[in-house]
């Protein structure tokens, strides 16, 4: 059972996709107070557990600390961030009470889990306008199929987007390109697609492309001939430039944000000085979707969503502040740290670093909302996802039978039905590989199916070993994709020695594939998890409860990657008896029956472990060289003797998903 309350005048989001009635009083659970903006506050009990927030820091079990839906552009993903790129307001207590809340609010929302007081749950926000959904269920996992239902299905990619791919910023010409083509090709290493970070636009302006890349048509079909597809980035700001076609339709039609006085807002980015598009305005929604088709009609088949909170390095307001301060200081004279009458250094210090994603920005501009003038700081964490929304409507224009790779970094619940999130600018660090881990579940939770992680790291110099253990997750994450910063080490997988050792683990992507895409299929068509925690499958086992660092995937198998440096394998928890596989780097597997309980496991840096639960069976194939070279009539089955498997699977471009005939039943006959 939903129920829905209404506070003051929220602003429409579209997050909630049925038509749910309003109820008048409060909810059951918990103290609702509108005195000062809006807050809920909820006595937990001493086992309570509270999941979801999608992507949010720290476990999936969200209890103990505080953290902010405010989306938010910052690569230091250290474990005092209360915000990350998404906002993502739902969660569940699960306990001697257990239900659902998603608060339906658009602008900056504190979830204090524990964090003031260690029992004590509050939710609050500056203004009393929003609607809160109240989900009745029998279990977490009820709960979150409820939730699910009711924001619409997840958006499914083309069946290329399950290969692995690679990026890095600063892949500048078509040699780059075909560089890296050639790496994974010459070396057999799988590979899908290669990503095109900002070098490849002119000056950085969208809908553009460099002088290196004439007859890019003719680029696209030759990497398309290897079976590489490019994905390009789209960033959220639009250079300012006269004879720019993008920059002068915004300008004229009125499509960008606004000040107060009615003039376009004004922010760096990238390209300089940018104007920001007007994703909340419909008609400037669909003017911006429709440059995508630039790209498009050139071949392209996938985008990447970036910029999009929307990242901001300075305005010119911000700067002239700056830059006031600054001759202040170097009036005074005399740099007192403490600023005691005069301007001192760490006053200077904090005013340069706030010069980005400043609140005081978020403050100067505004949106127009079906003929009204909203600031953008009450909406803030809609704009990416408006962004997004705009390349999915129009998508729907442009081949409204074929399905286009999307995803992106900023997101609020109802873009998971335009496209899927990578989980932004982490770090060659062992503790963003567990991050990684923790967070897919919550992000399942709140939609958000197609997702992953830069794996090796984005920021900082990855290593061999780290590159290794993060792709042995990878293999699992329906996004696989190996993603670096510019001016760190190059960590495309030919560059490492014993190459044949990353040949074998992304080959077991593509060996799983066939049962991965299934289960993401399964799971996005009826409104499921493809990540759940233990806990939603082993509700009873206590122990099962509070694992963390492990996985089920789909219904059959449960994952749990290394992810400690200089590991050679480790502990793990059986709920039940499973079936532990190993991929070894020869093409074969080994096979383990072990009973429920706790093992160690070893796992050496060159293999890719899995456990199949007791009584069930997994289709793979042989490795591929991509996607479109998976061999689906010679499958083969690994798990329990007997056991029967229903796969999923169609041609992995248009959007028959109803069709009986792509289903059929597979059973793991065990010749003695």
């Amino acid at each position: 059972m939903i129920q829905k309350f209404i506070y003051g005048a929220p602003i429409q989001t579209d997050a909630v996709t049925l038509d749910i009635p309003a109820e008048s009083g409060f909810p059951a659970y918990g103290t609702v107070s509108t005195k000062e903006g809006f807050s809920f506050s909820y006595i937990m009990a001493g086992d309570d557990i509270v999941y979801g927030l999608g992507e949010a820091n720290r476990g999936i079990n969200k209890r103990g600390y505080c953290y902010i839906s405010d989306c938010t552009d910052d690569p230091e993903h250290t474990e005092d961030k209360r915000s990350l790129y998404g906002a993502h307001n739902f969660i569940v207590i699960a306990g001697e009470q257990t239900f659902g809340m998603f608060f339906d609010y658009p602008a900056r929302l504190t979830f204090d889990i524990g964090y003031t007081r260690m029992d004590t749950l509050t939710v609050s926000c500056e203004n009393a306008d929003l609607s809160l959904y109240v989900i009745h269920g029998d279990s977490p996992y009820d709960i979150v199929k409820q939730f699910r239902h009711i924001i619409g299905r997840s958006y499914i990619p083309p069946k290329f987007a399950f290969g692995f791919g690679q990026s890095r910023w600063g892949y500048k010409t078509k040699e780059d390109f075909r560089k890296v083509a050639e790496g994974y090709r010459k070396n057999n290493i799988p590979l899908d697609m290669i990503y095109m970070d900002i070098d490849y636009m002119d000056s950085y302006k969208d809908f553009t492309l460099g002088k290196e890349f004439e007859d890019f048509p003719g680029f696209v079909r030759e990497m398309k001939g290897s079976h590489i597809r490019l994905i390009p980035i789209i960033d959220a700001g639009v250079k300012i430039e006269e004879g720019y076609d993008v920059y002068e339709e915004g300008v004229q039609n009125r499509y960008f944000c606004q000040r107060t006085d009615g003039s376009d807002f004004v922010a760096a980015v990238w390209p300089g000085d940018t104007h920001f598009p007007d994703f909340l305005n419909p008609d400037a929604r669909k003017w911006f979707g429709d440059k995508y088709r630039f790209l498009t009609d050139q071949g392209i088949e996938g985008f990447w969503n970036d910029m999009n909170e929307p990242a901001i390095f300075y305005s010119k307001e911000g700067l002239d502040e700056a830059k006031e301060l600054a001759r202040q200081f170097a009036d005074s004279g005399d740099g007192r740290w403490d600023g005691a009458g005069s301007v001192g250094v760490w006053q200077m210090g904090d005013k340069l670093r706030s010069l980005a994603n400043s609140p005081e920005d978020y403050r100067r501009f505004y949106h127009n909302m079906n003929g009204k003038k909203v600031r953008h700081d009450k909406v803030h964490n809609l704009y990416g996802s408006n962004m997004t929304r705009a390349a999915g409507e129009a998508f729907e224009r442009i081949d409204p039978d074929r399905r286009f790779l999307m995803f992106s970094r900023s997101s609020y619940v109802g873009m998971h039905r335009y496209g899927g999130v990578w989980t932004g600018d982490n770090k060659s660090w062992w503790s963003h590989l567990l991050l990684n881990l923790k967070m897919m579940p919550s992000l399942n939770m709140c939609g958000f199916l197609y997702t992953g992680a830069d794996l090796g790291g984005f920021g900082s110099d990855t290593t061999r070993e780290l590159l290794l253990r993060f792709l042995a997750l990878g293999v699992f994450t329906p996004l696989m994709r190996n993603h670096a910063a510019l001016g760190t080490r190059e960590q495309e997988c030919y560059q490492f020695e014993d190459i044949e050792d990353f040949r074998h683990v992304i080959g077991v992507r593509y060996r799983l594939l066939p049962y991965l895409y299934s289960e993401y299929m399964k799971a996005a068509l009826n409104d499921d998890l493809y990540f759940k925690p233990l806990a939603f499958v082993y509700p009873k086992d206590k122990m099962a409860v509070r694992v963390e660092n492990q996985l089920m995937l789909g219904n059959e198998i449960m994952i749990a990657p290394v992810y400690e440096q200089n590991g050679k394998g480790r502990y793990v928890y059986l709920p039940e008896e499973m079936k532990f596989i190993k991929f070894l780097p020869d093409g074969t597997s080994s096979e383990k029956i072990l009973g429920q309980g706790v093992h160690y496991v070893d796992i050496a840096l060159n293999e890719v472990p899995l456990f199949i639960r007791k009584g069930k069976c997994i289709p793979v194939v042989d490795a591929a060289e991509c996607v479109d070279k998976i061999d689906m009539e010679h499958l083969q089955m690994l798990g329990y003797g007997g056991a029967e498997y229903l796969l999923y699977d169609d041609d992995g471009v248009h959007k028959d998903y109803d069709n009986k005939k792509n289903y059929r039943t597979l059973t793991n006959i065990i010749l003695s």
